[in-house]
């Protein structure tokens, strides 16, 4: 194969590279012999692949994270640019909000694969997504397994692929993961090729309070799916979610929280850092707090839940143990910001915002933390 390359203007495209690892040694030979021939490498499970490689081109390639697309790609693949506009606006107005909200449940129900997303916008009929969904997690379910060092390994990460989507929301333990006979060890390293793979993830919990944000690797984690569209489908939620009004009541209250933190995931392209949520250090204590977020220096926790305030008992035991006031819960409303007081005395800001504003959590709290 040959091909003339116009200098600063031809693009060579490598998908799924992690077949041949020796490729990914030759994109040495790109930067170094052909430095006017821009090249992109793309690899669906190209983590899996690495460790085969036995020279890595080090400052010769720039690695970036590709993940399903956020809600404001959506907007935009639906052609949604004034609404894009409206909720680049803090706080949003009332009229923005309302359509938000219709948007971003449509978002929850289809998901962020480009392909569905391309589809959906085409068409707009959600009935005409489900053969794609199962061509996308068909295909992963058949991929993953090629990781497999063995047989059982084989057998183990086919139980996983099956019945993982009926946790979601729950912590989980490996020993005898999904009502099966398998050990822990056996299961974990099962649990890390998917988690490597980002087929499924594993979220860990954090018990600091004080920045950094430090993972608790050794508590039960929570699993975190490729995409929320394809785990609505793998769980057959599509008929029920056509008719939901509050998303944080779905699904044991824990579709929502899955989506948000698939939002938070997507808004990184140089580096992968995955969220935490926040227990406490004391043994046997129930305490939850769905996420904790970095913010200059402070730990925000984030409660995803409709319902009274004073009910937020995992958030004000957070807040009681943290060096600063702010607390945000997301649900299905207006943005409402509240001076509250936990059951021990201590004051504190409840900055309650409608659940479609992920991608603007820094901007809300500038907004909050200068005028309170």
């Amino acid at each position: 194969m040959s091909f003339v390359v116009k200098k600063k203007q031809t693009l060579l495209f490598i998908d799924e590279i992690q077949e041949e690892p020796q490729a990914i040694q030759m994109l040495r030979f790109f930067y170094e012999e052909l430095p006017d021939l821009h090249v992109i490498a793309a690899g669906s499970l190209l983590e899996q692949s690495l460790h085969k490689v036995k020279s890595i081109p080090v400052g010769r390639v720039k690695f970036l994270y590709i993940h399903p697309m956020s809600f404001l790609e959506f907007l935009k693949a639906n052609n949604r640019e004034a609404l894009i506009d409206g909720l680049s606006e803090v706080p949003v107005s009332k009229a923005v909000h309302y359509n938000a909200m219709e948007w971003f449940h449509k978002y929850a129900l289809v998901g962020g694969m480009p392909e569905v997303i391309q589809e959906y916008a085409k068409e707009r009929n959600v009935f005409s997504l489900p053969g794609i969904y199962e061509s996308i997690w068909a295909t992963y379910r058949e991929n993953v397994v090629k990781y497999a060092r063995n047989a059982n390994e084989e057998k183990v990460i086919k139980h996983i692929m099956q019945t993982a989507p009926l946790y979601l929301g729950q912590r989980i333990t490996f020993q005898g993961f999904g009502s099966s006979n398998y050990k822990s060890r056996e299961v974990s390293e099962c649990f890390r090729a998917l988690d490597q793979a980002k087929v499924i993830q594993l979220i860990y919990p954090s018990t600091t309070v004080d920045s950094p944000i430090i993972t608790d690797s050794k508590k039960s984690p929570r699993l975190q799916f490729l995409d929320t569209g394809v785990l609505n489908y793998a769980l057959d939620l599509l008929p029920h979610l056509l008719s939901v009004e509050d998303l944080s009541t779905t699904y044991k209250d824990a579709l929502l929280p899955h989506l948000i933190t698939q939002e938070l995931i997507s808004l990184q392209e140089e580096q992968f850092v995955k969220p935490n949520f926040g227990v406490r250090q004391k043994k046997g204590s129930q305490a939850k707090v769905d996420l904790v977020y970095p913010y200059h220096g402070l730990i925000i926790p984030i409660e995803i839940k409709s319902g009274k305030a004073g009910k937020l008992r995992s958030l004000h035991q957070f807040i009681d143990r943290s060096p600063h006031p702010y607390a945000i819960r997301m649900y299905a409303d207006l943005l409402c910001i509240e001076n509250h007081t936990t059951p021990k005395g201590k004051p504190f800001v409840l900055i309650n915002l409608p659940y479609y504003l992920t991608e603007y959590l820094d901007s809300y709290l500038d907004y909050v933390t200068k005028k309170f």
